[in-house]
């Protein structure tokens, strides 16, 4: 397979043209906000269509005019309430039209897949992320 790099604008209206089209497609996301779940420029992600979005799904998303790879964290009749799971504060709200697709697996650098669940415990200790981020980012490799 072969490995390009392209601006993120560029790269992720394909992606969603893609997904659009029904297909699955795999690329790497840039930054930090999903940290420790997505490491940026480091995991590949599987999106996929996004039927009906649930919280604690991981969703691609236009938001301002930028996209966003970010959990779901509230969902209601028009907008979601989205949330990266490396942020420790900050939402977005977004409309279900601005949804791209969903993550349906993370892949890690090694090979290895992984299926992501919906984050429910992570929220639960979102008073403890900034230490526990601190943490992950001095330890991590």
């Amino acid at each position: 397979m072969e490995k390009r790099v392209l601006p993120n604008k560029v790269l992720l209206e394909e992606v969603a043209a893609l997904v659009a089209q029904g297909k699955d497609v795999i690329f790497t996301p840039k930054g930090n906000s999903m940290l420790p779940f997505i490491r940026g420029d480091r995991d590949s992600v599987r999106l996929s269509v996004c039927v009906e979005p649930e919280e604690g799904d991981i969703i691609l998303a236009r938001h301002d005019g930028h996209y966003i790879l970010h959990r779901v964290i509230a969902v209601d009749e028009k907008t979601l309430l989205l949330m990266g799971d490396g942020n420790l504060q900050g939402t977005e709200r977004v409309l279900r039209n601005d949804i791209l697709g969903k993550v349906t697996a993370i892949v890690r650098p090694n090979g290895r897949t992984v299926i992501p669940g919906k984050g429910r415990l992570w929220r639960i200790l979102k008073p403890l992320r900034r230490y526990i981020l601190g943490i992950y980012r001095r330890i991590a490799l």
